[in-house]
């Protein structure tokens, strides 16, 4: 089996200079700082707790941590952040993570079981339905495992519109959702893993995209 890479400094590829980036916590944080001190120096970081323009000195422990506002173009109040900047369509990527993701590319980050008397309750919504809905490109970070890749996903959280492309950066595999695409598609494969070691960890039937069909034929 392949061996899986880093995944901040896989997702870090996916930012570009000049991005206005709402960043949620964790390793997207570490990736987004990454990205910011490498190729895009000029990278907007945005959290929802209202730090905008941030430059952390290091990785976030959380949306509330002081060193987001050190430096920050601005601190505004969360719900100035949601109605003016969010809500205003300022945000060119949403950069989030979840517990689940399914084949439309809608995400989980709420439950695992029954709403009502859950397995497992999760961290919850927070501001994501709102951040994916509004922004013009989600870009999602998740482990390549089963549990991670359900057929059918336990509580719809977040729903990209269909519009806009959504990339799911992955340790093993890149999948990808064009603008105006119904499903994400296997795009990129990472540290030598193979389309069927992919398939073994989705719950789904894969569908490759040109570009990475077009390598596997390249291959056999």
């Amino acid at each position: 089996m392949g061996e899986p890479v880093d995944l901040a400094a896989t997702a870090a590829e996916y930012l570009s200079d000049g991005e206005t980036v709402l960043v949620g916590v964790g390793a997207p944080g570490k990736a987004a700082t990454l990205a910011q001190r490498s190729h895009a120096p000029n990278l907007t970081l945005v959290y929802e707790s209202g730090a905008i323009g941030s430059v952390p000195a290091r990785p976030p422990l959380s949306i509330g941590d002081p060193t987001l506002f050190a430096g920050a173009l601005a601190a505004m109040s969360v719900s100035d952040t949601f109605a003016y900047v969010i809500e205003g369509g300022l945000i060119d990527t949403a950069f989030v993570g979840a517990a689940e993701i399914d084949r439309r590319a809608r995400l989980n980050s709420t439950v695992i079981g029954d709403y009502a008397s859950p397995k497992v309750r999760l961290p919850g919504s927070g501001g994501a339905c709102e951040i994916v809905a509004y922004a013009r490109r989600t870009l999602v970070l998740s482990p390549l495992q089963r549990r991670r890749f359900p057929e059918r996903l336990n509580f719809v959280t977040s729903a990209p519109p269909p519009s806009v492309e959504v990339v799911v950066v992955t340790d093993r595999c890149v999948f990808r959702r064009p603008p105006g695409g119904d499903e994400l598609l296997l795009d990129r494969l990472l540290g030598g893993t193979t389309v069927e070691e992919v398939q073994a960890e989705v719950g789904w039937q894969l569908t490759l995209s040109d570009s990475l069909a077009g390598e596997v034929a390249g291959r056999a």
